[in-house]
């Protein structure tokens, strides 16, 4: 559906931060809201995930924390304290880019349309989406737009959404082309390496991304952002059907070392996932059936999470009921097998042989069960 397709884009992304550490100060004003409502932040510093909350009292919140110069947010409002998870994902919600400084916040009424000064990295970011056509919130909202106003019967109309989806990826389409434009004519900027790594989707177009790439400055392809680029362009290069597997160390739920050297004589699913992801969720079941029904026959999972809360980690195999090998570095979406791989949206895996080959990728539901049935003959 048009509605899944849209909110699956915009959860993709990880985010990002890069530079010399500092701190911040968020000042928000919105209305005369008190309580119960409250304001969530999540963002990155220091390559790791933060959180934080605050209660509204007339209108008024405050963050305060670190910033590498360049950070990437989340801010959500809870108008009526209903909780973060429903304010982020059916709420008032924004995202920015944020530095070293002091920003503040305000709107009459809703973050949706608060005005954010104080900030000249919020400003870069502003001119930047100016040249790209907008964030992928933008164009979300007004894909979302189009389906609120289209008719009922519209709405049940199989070729009216496919246009409809059909736009929505035309438009993405265009905004990556856009980035890589930014990139490649912005090579010293911040928001040129942003433009590289969003713009360059999966798979990588290496004969067109590596020389953009190449071209921007040392400062920028040396930051955590810049080396996430190059190991996404490596990847591109080295992981294909036939390549050996890059090995790898990380902890499991006991941090408990575990090498992908470690599952001898067997063939391995490789699958990157997180407990926050609903596709790999759903996926799930038909995983436990395959590993119930092969496992006795040389068949191991080896799960990579990129979750970066052990709790909701652990809860998901409880809850789902994952009996295979599970590891995790709990940096999200800078997991450290996760870069290895160049992964930048899950579900996403890679089926080895007994020599840790690859044999196949991103394989799922029934081509996942076919691909077993030929490799264990049954």
């Amino acid at each position: 559906m048009m509605r899944k397709i849209i909110l699956t884009a915009a959860i993709a992304l990880p985010l990002a931060a890069q530079a010399q550490q500092g701190t911040f100060t968020i000042e928000g004003n919105i209305g005369k809201l008190g309580s119960p409502a409250m304001a969530y932040i999540d963002y990155m510093s220091n390559g790791a995930g933060k959180e934080d909350s605050a209660a509204l009292v007339n209108g008024k919140f405050t963050f305060k924390g670190n910033s590498e110069g360049y950070s990437y947010a989340r801010l959500a409002l809870s108008h009526d304290g209903s909780g973060k998870m429903k304010a982020v994902y059916t709420g008032d919600v924004i995202y920015f880019y944020f530095g070293k400084e002091q920003i503040k916040i305000s709107s009459a009424d809703s973050l949706a349309n608060a005005k954010i000064t104080g900030s000249k990295v919020y400003d870069e970011f502003t001119a930047y989406n100016k040249f790209i056509g907008g964030t992928i919130m933008d164009l979300n909202k007004w894909a979302n737009g189009q389906v609120a106003a289209a008719t009922p019967e519209q709405r049940q109309d199989t070729n009216f959404m496919k246009n409809l989806n059909n736009e929505y990826r035309q438009r993405m389409k265009a905004r990556a082309e856009k980035q890589l434009e930014f990139a490649k004519t912005h090579p010293k900027a911040y928001f040129g390496m942003v433009a590289l790594s969003e713009g360059t989707g999966s798979p990588v177009d290496v004969k067109r991304v590596e020389p953009i790439y190449k071209a921007m400055s040392a400062e920028l392809r040396n930051s955590d952002q810049g080396r996430e680029m190059g190991q996404r362009i490596a990847a591109a290069k080295t992981i294909h059907v036939g390549a050996p597997a890059p090995r790898f160390v990380q902890k499991d739920v006991n941090d408990k070392t575990v090498k992908l050297d470690d599952v001898k004589g067997k063939y391995v699913l490789l699958e990157f996932w997180a407990s926050w992801c609903g596709p790999c969720r759903a996926e799930n079941p038909n995983l436990t059936q395959q590993y119930k029904k092969y496992k006795d026959q040389g068949f191991e999972i080896i799960a990579v999470s990129l979750d970066d809360h052990k709790d909701k980690w652990l809860e998901a195999i409880a809850k789902d009921g994952l009996p295979w090998l599970h590891v995790s570095d709990l940096k999200g979406w800078n997991n450290e097998v996760g870069r290895l791989y160049g992964i930048r949206a899950v579900p996403a895996n890679f089926l080895l042989d007994e020599h840790r080959n690859i044999i196949a990728m991103n394989l799922r539901g029934e081509e996942l069960n076919k691909k077993l049935t030929e490799v264990f003959g049954k």
